[in-house]
């Protein structure tokens, strides 16, 4: 019993620990936040705007305002509060980037540009943890190691290098120490969120923790650098034919968990348009290439480089595009892919009934919502997009101002659209950038169009029937195994009812039995054919 108690209070200081660590670190977060004027989201949120203002009176009683601060936008100022609270912050800027229902649209658009970088750390650090991954010294590893890095950010710096076997390549290292920096922050940021959701009630319907945990998940795949060879290599693998998309080899001998070693690429950013154009490119052709390799990346593969800011393009002068850094990459099944297709086409075409029962049809808006009033709000956003100048048009900012209406319509947040549509308004502004005359969506069109004719065409409708009723027979054995041990269960034991179990079965829908009656006597109808007559 006493250790029990012992056990038990040990628990609750560690726990009070915690907490008073947390509301230490907040107290820092909430100073810097005030010094930068940024408790506006809080105002959105729903707390009172003059009580806030008040409370930033008292907080920044001593600190020196920064210089220009009243001139900047309230995303610019965001923008300048989490570059100073350090990485974490940085990452949750680029993840609420997306969150235009969240933030609105000039905050998000701000928030677009908060770039991950940071002060190098030693190169002796970056050689220590090398050596440690793989036992052996760097002049063993590689022939040339340049101690100078070439990219810092907050999670790991670049190094260029040459391999014992001559190959040009490019080390990336996992920042020192950084696990545990990131998973203090987490935690903190988890409990801040779940402490909003539970006291701010009009914040639950933006999922506060949901995007918490969205962003543990990245960053923690972030800092597992085989996993980001393995996207990588299989974004290679889904291009190896592609003439004018070239996707690194990764040095798989020199990769574990906190290194990456990958084929050395050279060219220009996709944003340094005028040494692209001295290569006597035609930057028309690179933004017709660009559409087409997202469109092949989304709709084809359902798997796509979800962090292409110009950075991580880079053009050869001979007009290659090439991808780098595969840390955020998004996946979208193929009923998500027809549903987008459809929604896109289906705007491009201003069809706005079709894009509302697109809508419905996903789940996305709740069926005891108005399909035509949808259908009306979607041409509100619509129209005014879609009556620009070709150019001009944007269908990220279409798909962004579609997530606004969230709030009238009662749809939940689509983490896996969110994302798609930073990647989409990235490139728009990379293909801009190139030629701005030439808008990338109009010339991904015919491919999606094809698309989407091609998934419903009848053969392809029978092709995927084919291989459910596949799936279903390799399953089978497994299904019926289960049965068998259930069975077996059910004679050696009996069938246990706990009585205030049986209340609810009194409320279902008939429906809903004879759906069940069915499924049982299917079952047992499977169980009669394979094993009685056998």
């Amino acid at each position: 019993m006493a250790e029990l108690l012992q056990f038990t209070l040990l628990g609750a200081s560690n726990s009070m620990i915690k907490t008073l660590k947390n509301i230490k670190r907040l107290l820092v977060i909430v100073r810097i936040l005030a010094k930068y004027n940024t408790f506006f989201l809080l105002e959105r949120a729903g707390v009172f705007s003059n009580s806030l203002q008040r409370a930033r009176r008292l907080i920044i009683i001593g600190q020196k305002s920064p210089f220009g601060l009243s001139n900047k936008r309230p995303g610019e100022r965001l923008s300048l509060a989490f570059r100073e609270l350090g990485p974490i912050f940085i990452k949750l800027g680029q993840a609420l980037s997306v969150r235009r229902d969240l933030v609105g649209d000039e905050v998000a658009e701000d928030l677009c540009s908060l770039q991950d970088e940071l002060e190098p750390f030693p190169a002796i650090e970056a050689i220590q943890v090398i050596e440690k991954e793989f036992g052996r010294s760097i002049k063993e590893l590689f022939l040339e190691f340049n101690e100078t890095p070439v990219a810092a950010a907050s999670i790991a710096q670049v190094h260029f290098g040459v391999t014992s076997e001559g190959e040009k390549v490019a080390i990336k290292i996992l920042r020192p120490g950084i696990e545990n920096i990131f998973s203090q922050e987490l935690d903190l940021l988890f409990w801040l969120g779940k402490t909003i959701d539970r006291y701010i009630p009009n914040s639950k319907r933006l999922r506060i923790p949901d995007v918490i945990a969205v962003l543990a998940e990245t960053v923690s795949d972030e800092m597992d650098f085989r996993l980001e060879a393995a996207a990588g290599d299989e974004l290679r693998e889904n291009f190896a034919n592609d003439p004018i998309f070239h996707v690194p080899r990764m040095d798989w001998k020199r990769t574990s968990k906190r290194v990456l070693t990958l084929e050395r690429i050279e060219g220009f950013p996709a944003d340094e348009v005028e040494a692209i154009k001295a290569t006597g490119q035609n930057t028309e052709y690179l933004v017709a290439n660009m559409a087409r390799l997202f469109f092949l990346q989304v709709f084809r593969d359902g798997f796509f480089h979800a962090d292409m800011h110009p950075g991580n393009m880079m053009i050869s002068e001979d007009g290659t595009l090439q991808p780098i850094d595969f840390g955020i990459m998004g996946r979208i099944d193929r009923q998500t892919r027809f549903y987008l297709a459809e929604m896109l086409v289906g705007f491009l075409n201003s069809d706005y009934d079709r894009v509302a029962k697109i809508h419905f049809q996903a789940g996305y808006v709740p069926a005891n919502q108005s399909e035509k009033a949808f259908a009306q709000a979607v041409r509100a956003i619509g129209e005014p997009i879609l009556g620009l100048p070709l150019n001009q048009i944007s269908l990220a900012r279409l798909l962004a101002q579609l997530f606004d209406v969230t709030k009238r319509f009662k749809m939940e947040t689509q983490p896996q659209l969110l994302l798609l549509q930073k990647t989409m308004l990235v490139a728009e502004g990379v293909g801009r950038q190139l030629h701005p005359e030439t808008n990338m969506w109009e010339l991904a069109r015919p491919l999606i169009e094809d698309w989407v004719k091609n998934q419903m065409s009848v053969e392809n409708r029978i092709s995927e029937v084919a291989e459910e009723a596949k799936l279903a027979i390799e399953r089978l054995p497994f299904l019926i195994s289960e049965i068998g041990k259930n069975i077996e269960s059910f004679r050696r034991d009996g069938i246990k009812i706990n009585p205030g179990d049986v209340q609810p079965f009194n409320y279902q829908r008939k429906s809903k039995s004879k759906w069940m009656l069915w499924t049982f006597t299917i079952v047992i109808g499977l169980v009669y054919l394979i094993f009685l007559r056998s």
